[in-house]
């Protein structure tokens, strides 16, 4: 059907605002994502982090959403991946995707999900307790 927002954001996501976006009366479902900063990284404390984009990333993350929409019939999709620094327990990327069911709703956010971390160009730097950093996914 058609993607409602696919963005980047340096400030705080809000879950409620994509569930607005891609609810309809045709949808029997709305399914979501919340990616949440955790404390921990392959057995290492992690004190906070930072996501940097490329400048073209906000096209990627379009162009993803785009892709959902094409292999899930019937979807209406909105994600929106945050920059900057933040804290353990923030919330690092949002997606809602509506359907007419809940299996399509299910897969289609999943499916979202997995696309964006793929394909958009975002990195993340993380810091450990020990005073150590490194960069996750970066090229």
């Amino acid at each position: 059907m058609t993607v409602e927002l696919a963005d980047l954001r340096d400030a705080d996501l809000d879950l409620t605002e994509l569930i607005a976006l891609v609810a309809h009366e045709s949808a029997g479902a709305v399914a979501t994502f919340t990616g949440v900063v955790r404390d921990h990284d392959g057995g290492r404390k992690v004190t906070r982090l930072e996501y940097e984009a490329h400048p073209d990333a906000a096209a990627y993350i379009q162009a993803s959403a785009e892709r959902i929409v094409e292999r899930h019939d019937g979807v209406r999709v909105a994600v929106v991946h945050r920059t900057g620094p933040l804290a353990i327990g923030d919330t690092a990327i949002v997606a809602a995707v509506a359907s007419a069911h809940r299996r399509e709703a299910f897969d289609a956010v999943a499916d979202l999900v997995d696309d964006v971390k793929a394909t958009v160009p975002i990195w993340k730097h993380q810091f450990y307790a020990d005073g150590s950093d490194d960069w996750v996914n970066a090229p």
